[in-house]
């Protein structure tokens, strides 16, 4: 099952993950980043890095990390963009 979450970064650079769960981690399987001057660049399994980021290798935590749980729908439309 896939969850999706949205997280606000300290410079309002506005994150999108799309996780599942393994072995008591969500670990990322999307990502879409939206920066302050509105550029976005997403990464996923075919496209893990470029000169600008990467997927991260790290699980999140929605426990102790301010990730806010979004509907599948608004994933989808960030990621589509």
């Amino acid at each position: 099952m896939r969850h999706h979450f949205r997280y606000v970064d300290e410079e309002g650079g506005l994150w999108h993950f799309e996780a599942v769960p393994h072995r008591g981690d969500w670990i990322v399987i999307k990502q879409a980043e939206q920066t302050q001057s509105d550029r976005r660049r997403r990464y996923w399994w075919e496209h893990l890095a470029d000169e600008y980021g990467f997927l991260t290798n790290q699980a999140l935590n929605p426990e102790e990390e301010p990730l806010e749980a979004i509907p599948a729908k608004e994933h989808q439309r960030v990621w589509t963009q």
